[in-house]
């Protein structure tokens, strides 16, 4: 330092380190109670179960932050939100978020989507399978059940194409009328397995009939020894 130079003053407080550090001690002791309520709470709530509370309250926050997002995309966009939506609009939606919900929750195809979080236990229903979470408790296991649960889906599928439909309707009718014809389709084969099963026979329905008066004779006689 030269000659003559002022010496810098220092302050006689404590260094920005120390600052830091009570800041964080304060934020710790402040946050405490609501750490041993939360705790409190997951513990009631859950009974000993691996409830992924923590990853479902994460689940809830991305699905906020994305809708929050995607209302400030159409409205920077400056296109105008429709008044109504007519009766056919809303039910092609309706069974499209249907289709698609289940569709990416229960088709054997989508199941790569599924596999880093599920484990597969066997078939179920036509075309359709079965499947467990693979890890309980954290943030795999909430979007495992997620990925697995058509009804929670729906709610992401439909979302989505309300925000299709906002801002790219013709788009979003023709991807929704797709998911609609697989439905259909899908009826349709439900239908004909059941005729080919016989379900237009007489004779099987009188079988079946039959077999439930029988039934019925056997639980009267049951009944009275």
């Amino acid at each position: 330092m030269p000659d003559g130079a002022p010496e810098a003053a220092w302050p006689d407080g404590p260094t920005g380190s120390a600052v830091g550090m009570a800041i964080a001690d304060e934020v710790q002791r402040i946050g405490a109670p609501v750490r041993r309520w939360a705790q409190t709470q997951r513990h009631e709530y859950s009974r000993g179960e691996p409830r992924p509370l923590a990853g479902d309250l994460g689940a809830m926050g991305v699905y906020l932050g994305l809708v929050s997002a995607g209302a400030a995309a159409v409205r920077a966009s400056g296109r105008e939100l429709p008044d109504r939506i007519p009766v056919g609009d809303a039910v092609l939606l309706a069974v499209a978020t249907f289709r698609l919900a289940r569709r990416i929750a229960k088709d054997p195809v989508t199941a790569p989507l599924r596999a880093p979080f599920t484990a597969f236990q066997g078939p179920s229903g036509h075309a359709e399978v079965a499947e467990e979470v693979r890890e309980h408790g954290g943030l795999k296991h909430a979007i495992g059940e997620l990925l697995t649960c058509p009804f929670c889906l729906a709610q992401w599928v439909a979302t989505g194409l309300v925000f299709g439909y906002a801002t790219a309707p013709r788009a979003t009718r023709l991807a929704a009328f797709t998911m609609t014809l697989v439905a259909g389709s899908d009826v349709l084969q439900f239908v004909y397995d059941a005729i080919q099963n016989g379900a237009l026979d007489p004779s099987q329905a009188a079988d079946v009939d039959t077999a439930g008066e029988d039934d019925d004779q056997a639980g009267r006689h049951a009944e009275q020894d």
